[in-house]
């Protein structure tokens, strides 16, 4: 194998690698059955305006599994804070007694936990498509490698080798599909 060769092969694993890095984030934005910190990432709060991620200005925390408290370092930030949670279209509903703004989150119906796991799916098939979208690049470069001199055999070996990566990648997708599925449905 060629320094080219292994350069290719190098960069597409870090591409496929950034694919499974960008699912799990999108994974952990879609809500399962359990609170968590990571719901609220997506929130930004007016902080004497300026958008600031509610997490630089609240200490987010999950006392139990269906409750999400947000504790503002400011008292004065309890109204911005719970107006941009409403303001954020996440569907949650957030109380407040004067130092801390509670999250309960409603249990899910059987309806609700389908569409959360369709849209887990469609997030994973992003991730293989932009996984064969990096295969196919790399296999390119492979053939633009043989028109320059590079041998067939190499070429092939490349090909295959690149697959190999690619298989690896899938699998990883699936298991992430799966865990995120198993905790949607989890009651």
């Amino acid at each position: 194998m060629t320094e080219e060769m292994q350069f290719v092969l190098d960069a597409a694993e870090e591409s496929m690698q950034h694919s499974i890095d960008h699912l799990d984030k999108e994974l952990s934005a879609i809500r399962a059955g359990k609170a968590s910190s990571k719901m609220l990432d997506g929130v930004m709060v007016d902080y004497y305006g300026t958008d600031t991620p509610i997490a630089q200005v609240a200490n987010i925390s999950t006392p139990d599994a269906r409750t999400i408290a947000v504790q503002p370092w400011e008292k004065a930030m309890i109204e911005p804070i719970e107006r941009a949670i409403i303001n954020s279209n996440l569907g949650f509903t957030p109380a407040n007694n004067g130092e801390v703004i509670r999250i309960n989150l409603p249990i899910l119906t059987e309806e609700r936990r389908k569409e959360l796991s369709k849209q887990a799916h469609a997030e994973g098939e992003k991730a293989k498509i932009s996984v064969r979208n990096v295969r196919r690049d790399a296999i390119d470069d492979f053939k633009k490698m043989q028109k320059d001199g590079l041998s067939e055999d190499l070429a092939k070996d490349g090909e295959a080798e690149i697959q190999k990566i690619t298989d690896k990648y899938y699998k990883i997708i699936e298991e992430r599909l799966k865990e995120k599925d198993k905790d949607i449905m989890t009651i």
